[in-house]
């Protein structure tokens, strides 16, 4: 369920999503992920919010993020796909929307959600067929979860809080396999 724009409020978790129209490739060359992140990257700093997971898909996106102030995270979103939208249509000499809707969003309230959260943006490469280990996608923050990498679009204390260190999340995300197949758990993280 979407939340009210009066939701967005200092301290609040939100997972944000969006897919392209049509299935159109968002990210079609390495350098199309790499534009996107460099612009969320510079508009983090502005928007003062903390990235817990993220993952660029090829025609999609998911973001686990934290609100630090009072300035709505939406608007990051906002200003990146504003920009994005323009460069990507520029580049494939195309014209029009790129994403299928309004940015998608949903505010997190519960220990068992952040937790699944987690695993389930993490998991999105390897239940595509992108890759066999997760740790073959460098578009999401999986390796700075595990250790292989100190990125900026990370924050550790929900690693800290739920898993104590990176090989228990290895462990976790493993489990969770068992369950990304079941209809009923994947509706529970976008009801």
């Amino acid at each position: 369920m979407r939340c009210k724009k009066e939701e967005f409020l200092k301290g609040e978790y939100f997972h944000i999503y969006n897919r392209s129209i049509d299935n159109t490739l968002l990210f079609i060359l390495d350098d199309d992920y790499l534009y996107f992140l460099d612009k969320f990257k510079s508009k983090i700093k502005i928007y003062q919010a903390s990235v817990f997971a993220y993952c660029l898909m090829p025609n999609h996106f998911h973001f686990f993020i934290r609100q630090n102030d009072d300035k709505p995270v939406y608007q990051i979103f906002n200003d990146v796909n504003n920009s994005y939208v323009k460069h990507y249509n520029n580049k494939y000499s195309r014209k029009g929307h790129l994403y299928k809707g309004q940015l998608q969003h949903k505010r997190i309230k519960n220990d068992e959600y952040i937790v699944s959260l987690c695993q389930y943006i993490h998991y999105n490469p390897k239940k595509a067929g992108l890759v066999n280990e997760l740790s073959d996608w460098k578009y999401s923050n999986y390796l700075d979860w595990i250790g292989k990498r100190n990125g900026i679009l990370f924050d550790d204390e929900l690693l800290k809080i739920y898993f104590e260190n990176a090989e228990i999340y290895k462990q976790q995300i493993r489990y969770y396999e068992d369950y990304i197949n079941d209809k009923e758990f994947v509706e529970l993280l976008f009801d």
